[in-house]
């Protein structure tokens, strides 16, 4: 049996460690988004009722909360056996003491058969693993590139940086476009960098120096990471992009108010939906370093504090079925993590309709930088990247960035080694 509860609180549970009555406590962030908590929901009553040792019990938070809740609960030793954890918090709540490294089959991680965006690792640990993940792509519309004779990039030939200049310069000549290229620029938080970063990474800048993970210098603020600001910029003042997108990017590319939308594959079985086999699902730009896109989703892990370390990982084993792969990406709408999985849903299998976000996912994501600062560094960069867009000169600017990260970095001793 599960109980699920939507809190708004932390500390409920008792720790979670369920010590001696074999109960363990799991906390998730999908506490009014149904599709997923059901399965999060089955999961958990086949572990309850495949063995009499532990009864795994739900609590659901909303997912605005859930983040703070269990930042809160660490300090007090109130956290629960089994939580789950966005995929770019996994350093810093291993860092934090929240997180337990995972030790599955007999002290080996069973995990070479997911996605490598789909495992939470910090100083060479594994700490999560994810069911899902999702794959940054650029949609258009066939009968729009054919009419303006802009050629069908393809992921083993994307777009170059001159050739999508090119695109946007034709589709804005075009006269049907006031934006030609919708990239969300009206989203916050963690889009940023998650949308825009493999952009600079692409273009041979990062947020961070990840040979060593002590200073942003050089490479948020270097040649090529002022190269990419000012394209950036120049999105704006070219006309090709607005400062501020609307409300719905979607919805507006598919009502024909942009040419060229730089989204995820969230969208796509919508768009395929909508315009069927007019809807390009196109590889990202190759601005020089090859083409990226961000990696991590959510992931399941292990607490520090669970006084029943034994049968957390029996649960976290006992998920990964390919059959539940299949539940989570078919209730979310997200990438599969196995391709055995991937292989079983009409459209992500080989040669399928959804193929280019597979491979996009398994060849080109890039984890944001593992390091317990990312929180920070992630913060510092949505103010940058805004401020740039918005007309701030991109070299003062990246600067100042690099000054408060590396501040933050000295400050806590957030380094890999």
């Amino acid at each position: 049996m599960t109980t699920a509860a939507a809190l708004t609180g932390c500390g409920t549970g008792g720790g979670g460690s369920g010590a001696g009555d074999g109960v363990l406590k799991l906390w998730t962030h999908n506490a009014g988004n149904a599709a997923e908590y059901d399965v999060v929901e089955k999961v958990v009553n086949d572990f309850n009722a495949s063995q009499t040792t532990y009864e795994v019990e739900i609590e659901a938070f909303p997912q605005g909360s859930y983040n703070d809740a269990v930042v809160a609960s660490s300090s007090s030793k109130k956290l629960p056996c089994i939580l789950d954890v966005d995929g770019p918090n996994v350093p810093n709540w291993a860092w934090g003491g929240y997180l337990a490294p995972l030790e599955l089959s007999g002290g080996e991680v069973p995990l070479d058969d997911q996605l490598p965006s789909t495992v939470g690792k910090y100083r060479d640990k594994v700490y999560a693993f994810g069911f899902y993940d999702v794959a940054l792509t650029m949609f258009a519309r066939k009968s729009v590139l054919d009419e303006h004779g802009i050629r069908i990039p393809t992921p083993e030939q994307p777009w170059t940086r001159a050739e999508f200049a090119s695109a946007l310069a034709a589709l804005k000549a075009g006269g049907k476009f006031e934006y030609p290229l919708e990239m969300g620029t009206g989203g916050s938080g963690e889009w940023w960098p998650y949308a825009y970063s493999p952009q600079l990474q692409s273009f041979g800048g990062d947020l961070v120096d990840r040979s060593s993970y002590r200073t942003a210098e050089g490479a948020l603020n270097g040649p090529e990471a002022l190269d990419w600001a000012k394209w950036f910029r120049s999105l704006v003042t070219d006309g090709y992009m607005a400062q501020k997108s609307g409300s719905s990017p979607n919805d507006d590319f598919l009502n024909g108010k942009s040419a060229i939308q730089w989204d995820g594959s969230w969208d796509a079985a919508k768009n395929v939906e909508k315009l069927g086999d007019d809807l390009l699902i196109l590889p990202p730009v190759d601005f020089g370093n090859g083409p990226k896109i961000g990696g991590a989703s959510w992931q399941w892990a292990m607490s520090a504090t669970c006084a029943q370390p034994g049968g957390a990982r029996a649960f976290l084993e006992f998920t990964r079925k390919t059959e539940y792969f299949l539940e989570f990406a078919k209730a979310t709408g997200t990438i599969p993590a196995t391709d055995a999985a991937a292989a079983q849903i009409p459209g992500y299998e080989p040669g399928g309709r959804y193929e280019t976000l597979v491979r996009s996912a398994r060849d080109l994501a890039v984890v944001r930088p593992v390091t317990p600062a990312y929180p920070y560094i992630a913060s510092v960069f949505e103010k940058t990247a805004k401020d740039v867009v918005a007309g701030a000169e991109p070299k003062p600017a990246l600067d100042e960035a690099v000054k408060q990260i590396d501040a933050n970095l000295k400050l806590n001793n957030f380094y890999a080694d």
